[in-house]
Parts: structure tokens; C-alpha cells; sequence
């Protein structure tokens, strides 16, 4: 005589609720270009999110007190002449964001407090060093100023974002193409994953 295990799901006694209109952002033409990265980015005051953008790579960046429908004409961040594919918000200041595209370049922003009445066009920096197409961004947790980069040429680049300049290249980490990144909680530690399963 066998018995028959019926498992229950813990998650059973848990209920969704869609967000409000108030509570949402809408009309938001979210870019389709990606490189299995997050189109979007959060932090205490700000989202971004990569938007479609004729003419290179743009992205928005909403207060996150302000919701509701989204302006068709609302100010953007351009300067890209390529998709962007990545967007990441620096841990040390909730006003500087950076981008990386598919133009081989990795743009750091100052995103003002008030609305700008225009597109934002002027990086503080831009760091040029790929050779191929940048998909992933990722801040030093604990160092001020300090960003990794990875693409489409397999290497993996460190910056000093206050200089531009590069502070370690690791070309030969891995054969194929890098599919993410990530610091340990001190910064002391990096870890990445690779399309050959390493």
C-alpha cells in the first residue's frame, strides 16, 4: 500500500495586489535591445530605466516621489551613439549613474535634484578602453570611485572614475562571452560567470 505525499506550497496564504494608477509610471517605451542585464535601476531618489531612443542610446530617470503618466516629451539622458545596455547606480552618491553601450563606451552621469527642462547630453566622464560592445556595470561597494566594466572583448576593466583612468584589466579571466559580475559586500572579492560555465 503506497501512500501519496501531497505537498503544499508555503506561499498558499499569499496574495497579490496590483499596483494603483497613482502608484505606477506608464507610458514608458522600454528599450528591446538588452544584454541579459536589468533595463532598469533604483535607488533612494531615482529610477532609471533604458528607454527607445531614435538616433544612439538614451535612458529616463524619474523621481520616485513623482508617479503617474509619463510625459512623451520628458528630458532624457543621451550622449550614446549606440544602444545602452547596462545602467547602474553609483552606492555613494544617489545622484551619479552609469551607462555602458553598445558604442564600446561606459558614461558617468550627475543627475540633478530638480527636473532638467532639457535632455541631459554632458557626462562627467566618459571611459573609453573596450574593444567591443559593454554590457555590465558594476560599482565597488566600499571604494569611492571605483567601477568595473565587462563586454563583448571578454575582459573585465576596473576604473578610477575620478581620473578615467584604468586601475586593473583582467583580459584573459575568460574564453567566452561574460554574463555577470558581482563584488562581495567589502569590495575585497569578485566573482563572474561566463558563457562556458565558469
Amino acid at each position: 500500500m503506497s501512500r501519496r505525499v501531497v505537498r503544499q506550497s508555503k506561499f498558499r496564504h499569499v496574495f497579490g495586489q496590483a499596483a494603483k494608477a497613482d502608484q505606477a509610471y506608464e507610458d514608458i517605451r522600454v528599450s528591446k535591445v538588452t544584454w541579459d542585464s536589468s533595463f532598469c535601476a533604483v535607488n533612494p531618489k531615482f529610477l532609471a530605466i533604458i528607454v527607445e531612443a531614435g538616433g544612439g542610446g538614451a535612458f529616463i530617470v524619474l523621481p520616485l516621489a513623482k508617479t503617474g503618466r509619463v510625459d512623451k516629451n520628458y528630458p532624457l539622458v543621451t550622449g550614446h551613439t549606440a544602444p545602452v545596455l547596462d545602467i547602474d547606480w553609483c552606492p555613494h552618491n544617489d545622484n551619479v549613474i552609469a551607462s555602458a553601450s553598445d558604442d564600446t563606451t561606459i558614461m558617468v552621469w550627475q543627475i540633478p535634484d530638480y527636473t532638467p527642462m532639457r535632455n541631459i547630453t554632458e557626462p562627467i566622464i566618459t571611459l573609453e578602453g573596450h574593444s567591443k560592445r559593454v554590457g555590465i556595470l558594476s560599482w565597488h561597494p566600499t571604494a569611492r570611485n571605483v567601477l568595473l566594466s565587462a563586454g563583448g572583448d571578454n575582459v573585465i576593466i576596473i576604473w578610477n572614475v575620478g581620473t578615467g583612468e584604468v586601475l586593473l584589466s583582467l583580459d584573459d579571466m575568460h574564453p567566452d562571452v561574460i554574463h555577470s559580475v558581482c563584488w562581495n559586500s567589502n569590495g575585497s572579492l569578485l566573482a563572474t560567470t561566463c558563457k562556458d560555465k565558469t
